[in-house]
């Protein structure tokens, strides 16, 4: 009886070796073994910004009193401008998935006009994170007076008016090398766009460039929620 039931398998189906069992092309592969050890790296950096606020429990500052400005708007808007960032990626994360179930159909147009939405987020992210590195180095009107009677304004790696001057040096790191991986993604992504823009997928016969620079977008959204989790609210 199996014996029948297998001679009923369509073989193109069957794995004889030679190629992914899972059906992953060589650049998915590679693409999910450098996600996989990029994944380790910001563990590593969350797992140490855990042990740093533990260290000062007593002295480190609460996000809502931190990040309460919003542009043009001034203060009084607690973590309103972050909240706002995340969501702006979240929802370039669903415009990608569009692209690539539109790429899945071979539909050039509806790819480039998701993709194009895709770029608009990571920018307007990018812009944001940038106001709040500004607003973050800025300071706020009164500021921290030190021990010798000097008053700082913001923070640098230096000094720091909020706190900890770990929690500065943090806060720059973290987000900054965040912010890094966005800046890329969005190359990455109008780089493709580009792509999809002269008729090179479809010379391909197939667009899984625009499948791999979802997969790494996904991971960019993905880490941020994290970011914003541990950096920002908890």
């Amino acid at each position: 009886m199996a014996s029948e039931a297998a001679q009923k398998i369509d073989k193109a189906i069957l794995w004889e070796g030679g190629r992914s069992p899972f059906s992953l092309t060589y650049g998915k592969t590679m693409m999910w073994f450098f996600l996989v050890s990029d994944a380790l790296t910001f563990g590593g950096l969350l797992i140490a910004l855990g042990f740093a606020r533990y260290k000062y429990a007593g002295t480190w500052p609460i996000g809502e009193q931190t990040f309460q400005s919003l542009p043009f708007l001034g203060d009084g808007y607690p973590l309103y401008y972050v909240a706002i960032m995340t969501f702006i990626l979240i929802i370039s994360s669903v415009t990608m998935v569009m692209a690539v179930e539109a790429g899945h159909r071979n539909n050039k147009r509806q790819v480039i006009k998701w993709l194009l939405l895709t770029v608009v987020g990571g920018l307007f992210f990018l812009s944001s994170q940038a106001w709040e590195w500004y607003h973050f180095i800025h300071g706020t009107e009164a500021g921290k007076e030190l021990s010798n009677g000097y008053i700082v304004h913001g923070a640098n790696m230096m000094v720091n008016e909020y706190g900890p001057q770990v929690y500065a040096n943090f806060f720059f790191f973290i987000t900054g090398f965040h912010g890094f991986h966005v800046f890329s993604g969005v190359v990455i992504n109008f780089i493709v766009l580009i792509m999809v823009s002269k008729g090179m997928m479809e010379k391909r016969k197939h667009y899984e460039m625009v499948e791999k620079a979802g997969l790494y977008w996904h991971f960019v959204d993905l880490v941020w929620v994290f970011v914003f989790t541990f950096f920002y609210l908890v």
